[in-house]
């Protein structure tokens, strides 16, 4: 009988040990991964600089198309279509403006029979055409995917009357844009003055360039990766990106000069000045 109980008693403990150890694996189990969630950091989120337009939001959004860029760069691996869409989507991404998709432009150049803009007439009648109150023309001036660099002359060409526009805005040859080397708030002029325009060089060498695209990457990639901010650098299609957005900054500054419109709180500016 003593044996018989030593052994009912053994088994009872037994049993209460393996209950007690399937109890606690089961509270670990459950606790583990709310430990875990707790010692886990969200990561900060920064929302990208937004570039807002000067014009009168009352009047609702500002129509702008684009005509495809000339390709004045001295190279054929530089892809005037693709950089041209770029600049569509960076003219999208500003506060206040919608911009017509590259391929309705080119339809419409097709219908006008007009393989290229090349008069202050052509901007406008393309710009009627689409019914878009102002048009981007231009060209690239220098392309280089391996360093990268990039040159773009862009000029913002505006119908009559629209957006505010005083004085001789019938528009502006893209190839007068070209002949600027600098960035300058009094473009040049070949048979019509265009309202704004820009000139740049991107050069990846540069420092300052570089500083405007750790700006821009800010809020537009995920910190953590290996490559951080400078994967803008290391693909010349993220570089185009930047690029094309610095250009339509640009000139959203300078038709906010032209209007007479208070500079924007550095929040809504865009990338640094220099």
């Amino acid at each position: 009988m003593t044996s018989e109980h030593s052994m009912l008693n053994t088994a009872t403990t037994h049993t209460r040990a393996s209950t007690f150890a399937a109890r606690l694996l089961l509270v670990l189990g459950a606790c583990v991964p709310l430990v875990l969630a707790a010692c886990k950091t969200e990561p900060k989120l920064t929302p990208p600089p937004v570039v807002v337009a000067p014009y009168d939001a009352a009047r609702g959004e500002a129509l702008w198309a684009v005509a495809p860029l000339r390709n004045e760069s001295g190279t054929t691996h530089a892809d005037a279509l693709a950089i041209s869409d770029q600049l569509v989507a960076a003219a999208e991404e500003v506060e206040g403006v919608r911009c017509v998709p590259l391929n309705r432009s080119i339809e419409a150049m097709r219908a006008l029979k007009m393989p290229q803009v090349q008069t202050p007439e052509d901007a406008m009648l393309l710009a009627e055409t689409l019914g878009a109150q102002g048009i981007l023309i231009g060209s690239i001036t220098a392309y280089d995917p391996y360093t990268p660099s990039l040159g773009l002359s862009v000029a913002l060409a505006i119908r009559p009357g629209a957006l505010q526009a005083t004085g001789d805005t019938r528009g502006v040859d893209s190839r007068a844009v070209t002949t600027q080397t600098r960035d300058t708030s009094t473009p040049s002029t070949f048979g019509g003055r265009p309202a704004s325009a820009t000139s740049q060089n991107y050069d990846a060498k540069n420092h300052q360039v570089l500083a405007d695209v750790k700006s821009y990457a800010m809020g537009r990639h995920e910190a953590p990766t290996a490559l951080g901010w400078q994967r803008y650098i290391k693909s010349m299609e993220l570089f185009t990106e930047f690029a094309t957005h610095d250009v339509v900054r640009r000139l959203i500054e300078r038709e906010r000069a032209r209007l007479g419109k208070p500079a924007p709180t550095p929040e809504a500016s865009g990338t640094s000045p220099r």
